[in-house]
């Protein structure tokens, strides 16, 4: 049913734009067919429209359009839209989504950004070890927490050096022979776990053991100093990883060579093309773009944030090979604020992104009173022992149809029937797992019902979130029963659209004459004579398959065209009808086409003729006349003293 498809995001936004009056103030407009509706959301509603017009509509009359809208809505509900299960699926998940950002607990997240930003001003050298973990059980993660709790206490206690440690233990081979020395690290490029290790243990202090998702590490830091921004520059390498001695000097040579043509004049992007051997950035004249500290390799990283800005360093050698390096500019770390929606992103992306909702969510489960019932839950675990292996089946009906309550949300209890809706299938029931399997269930219903209970009490307290709530759920019933009583009826209804044309013939006429009637079109003469006699044969055509029929009869190489077209329509309906000269089109492979049971008619003759005016102004017809009928059904009570007060 997703007819409407928001951005919730942009609409969270848009929540500080259409203020409305305080709950307090927030008096009843009108009444629709016993249904109340505030002046705020009239006000919300008319703001926005207007916000979407050039001019601004005067009150008098949206108050009119208003009034339509609302009695749509209404049939809508009179029509049981509103309690289908296509309907609340969807609503529930815009209500939700919508709420969500509304519910968490703002002091957490701002707590975890300014954590997260808190990395970025520094930058801190660590070592680390990392411990094995390639078997990702219980039992072996504990065995590990354990190993390198006892590694790091053995340090600490002066038994082995970190150095030794990284040795004998580390599985990180890039560092494990330097005593575990990663260098200088970064904000943002590392697991969070890991980095909260790396940022927030003190220099010259090893870190508990964290488990970053690809092992366990132990952390030391040792070094810290205020974070060194960001540089640009563009370099020149010449490789020698790899080469024996004697290449290597030759390659020591040329760029030697390189720099004095550079010092002397040459512009370095042009030699950079040319010269050096990095091919991602020599097609960009040696360009890197903007790094901080810990991206490069140390050597390089070193060079390039020492060399002033716009001068170029003397060659120097990496692991990878010679390198001249200019740097071109450089740039301090953002500000908070430059850099929140960065920040929010990377919460989002981690285990952190769902830490300031879950801190709501055990408000919230407090303030109702959401909790799974034990006592039946025995009930449950007892009835399950009891059952015979492998009666998974079985035992699911039983439970199902016991009655048994398993929790309670907000005075409302949940039974066991929709737990067991819920369970995996893929997972056999058991005395082993059922108890265990069914809680979860539970507390997942649990969890996901008190927030919806918060949702709602949200629309009592937030009028911003209310009036885009009421507003994406009535177009939801707006747009089905329209589809129902206009849209969709008018292009079903072919009697009543058919009544509707001849009742209206006078209305469709045109400035002049048109073809009507099909064209054949083939790659060759020969199959375009065939195709053509053969559908001279029949007796009768039905509009509706005869292309279809005829492509499926003489293949790939033939395509019917049902057209109606004035002259100047169209270049190929001019040749055939109008006595134009034939149009040249080497594009096309459909060089051969002939006009086949054509006429020209002054006037439409049948609502195929004029079908897509037809049908809008069948539209609007039966749009109008539905629109009678809701204001005879439904009664309209308008307060003509509050809508006074905004006319003002």
């Amino acid at each position: 049913m997703k007819k409407y498809i928001f951005s919730t995001a942009a609409i969270v936004v848009g929540l500080t734009v259409y203020a409305a009056s305080a709950a307090a103030d927030d008096p009843v407009l009108m009444t629709v067919n016993n249904h109340n509706i505030k002046l705020s959301e009239f006000e919300y509603l008319y703001n926005k429209n207007n916000s979407q017009q050039l001019n601004k509509q005067p009150i008098d009359e949206y108050i009119d359009m208003f009034v339509d809208y609302k009695l749509k809505v209404a049939d809508a509900e009179a029509a049981g839209i509103d309690t289908t299960a296509a309907f609340l699926t969807e609503y529930s998940q815009f209500r939700n989504d919508l709420a969500a950002p509304l519910l968490k607990d703002h002091a957490v997240e701002d707590s975890l950004l300014r954590q997260a930003y808190s990395h970025y001003i520094e930058d801190v050298n660590i070592s680390h070890i990392m411990f094995h973990n390639d078997d990702t059980s219980e039992e072996n993660d504990a065995r590990l927490r354990s190993l390198a709790e006892s590694v790091r206490d053995s340090i600490i206690a002066g038994n082995m050096t970190f150095d030794e440690a990284a040795a004998r233990y580390s599985i990180d081979r890039g560092t494990k022979d330097r005593g575990g020395n990663m260098g200088w690290l970064i904000a943002g490029r590392y697991p969070w776990a890991f980095e909260v290790a790396a940022f927030d243990t003190p220099a010259g202090s090893i870190s508990h053991a964290v488990n970053s998702g690809y092992g366990y590490h132990i952390v030391k830091v040792n070094e810290r100093r205020p974070s060194r921004g960001e540089v640009k520059a563009r370099h020149i390498l010449r490789l020698t990883r790899g080469l024996d001695e004697a290449e290597a000097a030759r390659q020591k040579e040329a760029i030697d060579s390189i720099y004095q043509a550079i010092m002397s004049g040459d512009d370095f992007a042009v030699v950079a093309k040319s010269e050096s051997q990095d091919p991602g950035s020599a097609r960009n004249g040696g360009d890197l773009g903007w790094f901080g500290s810990g991206v490069m390799i140390a050597e390089f990283d070193s060079v390039a944030f020492a060399t002033p800005t716009g001068e170029i360093s003397k060659p120097f050698k990496t692991a990878f090979g010679w390198h001249i390096v200019q740097t071109t500019d450089r740039r301090q770390t953002a500000t908070y604020d430059e850099m929140l929606p960065k920040l929010k992103e990377s919460i989002a992306g981690d285990s952190r992104g769902t830490l300031a909702a879950r801190s709501s969510l055990r408000r919230f489960i407090k303030k109702y009173d959401s909790h799974l019932i034990d006592s039946n839950l025995d009930r449950i675990e007892t009835m399950i022992a009891a059952n015979p292996e492998g009666l998974d089946s079985a035992m699911r009906v039983t439970l199902a149809t016991s009655g048994i309550d398993v929790a309670e949300v907000n005075g409302k209890k949940i039974g066991i029937s929709e737990v067991v809706a819920e369970l995996p299938v893929s997972v056999a029931l058991n005395a082993k797992n059922g108890r265990q399997l069914i809680a979860s269930t539970a507390n997942d219903i649990v969890e996901k019902r008190t927030l919806e209970c918060a949702a709602e009490d949200l629309a009592l307290t937030d009028t911003d979130y209310r009036n885009l709530l009421n507003e994406y759920r009535d177009g939801i019933l707006l747009f089905e029963i329209s589809n129902r009583n206009v849209w969709d009826k008018a292009n079903k209804d072919k009697e009543g659209l058919e009544k509707f044309f001849k009742k209206n013939i006078k209305n469709y006429t045109w400035d002049k004459p048109r073809f009507k009637g099909y064209i054949i079109f083939s790659t060759n003469d020969s199959l375009l004579d065939v195709a053509y006699n053969y559908a001279d044969s029949l007796t009768t055509i039905d509009p509706a398959v005869f292309a279809r029929d005829m492509r499926a009869k003489f293949g790939r190489d033939l395509r019917v065209e049902r057209v109606i077209a004035a002259e100047g329509d169209n270049p190929i309906t001019d040749y055939l009808a109008f006595g134009a000269k034939k149009p040249v089109n080497e594009k096309t492979h459909w060089t051969h086409y002939r006009a086949f049971r054509g006429e020209m008619l002054d006037a439409p003759r049948e609502v195929a003729d004029v079908r897509g005016k037809v049908t809008a102004d069948y539209q609007q017809y039966l749009e109008k006349e539905w629109l009678k009928r809701l204001h005879k059904k439904y009664k309209v009570k308008i307060n003509k003293k509050v809508l006074d007060s905004i006319s003002k």
